[in-house]
């Protein structure tokens, strides 16, 4: 069997402001979102198919270990508690069990916690994939915010990893009435 050869995507991230390479295709506005399967708390894999029928935000981070990861998981953990039918998906390259034990230390109820434990595929599948740096072989920092039927309604792979997410944008597709705000 022949592996899949990793080709550079012409996205410019950057950590720091140092050039990043990413491997694979982020998805796009109006795309539907490419299936995937990772592994939840309880060491069980959940698809993406695990959610029909609700929308999704893929707040998509390194590790849960790190300052900018804690504080957007936190902030989308504030939001999914006033969006209805809405999963707030947090998916990061670290074990179930840290990523569970950061939730419960940190009291969030409202986000799924999702590991790459299995599903390494994700990361070439999205686009997210760092090849180089000292983060090779994790994420770069992205917001997807998917329609019921796997749609993509908004992408943001984030400039700069160390940078947070633009919140207002991801959560406005879900509120096109009342613009959702998170405050900083």
């Amino acid at each position: 069997m022949t592996k899949k050869k990793d080709v550079a995507n012409k996205v410019t991230v950057t950590l720091d402001g140092a050039p990043v390479t990413l491997y694979g295709t982020f998805p796009a506005v109006k795309q539907t979102a490419p299936a995937f399967t990772l592994v939840d708390k309880d060491l069980k894999d959940v698809t993406l198919q695990s959610f029909e029928g609700k929308r999704k935000v893929l707040n998509i981070v390194p590790s849960l270990d790190t300052a900018v990861c804690a504080t957007s998981t936190r902030k989308f953990n504030e939001a999914a508690s006033k969006l209805t039918n809405t999963v707030v998906l947090v998916i990061s390259a670290d074990l179930p069990f840290a990523m569970n034990r950061f939730c419960v230390a940190e009291g969030l109820e409202n986000v799924i916690p999702l590991s790459l434990m299995r599903g390494r595929d994700f990361m070439r599948n999205y686009g997210v994939k760092i090849a180089d740096t000292v983060l090779a072989g994790l994420t770069a920092r992205a917001v997807l915010v998917l329609d019921e039927h796997d749609r993509v309604l908004h992408a943001e792979l984030v400039s700069d990893i160390t940078h947070e997410p633009n919140y207002d944008a991801a959560l406005a597709v879900l509120q096109p009435k009342e613009q959702l705000k998170i405050e900083n």
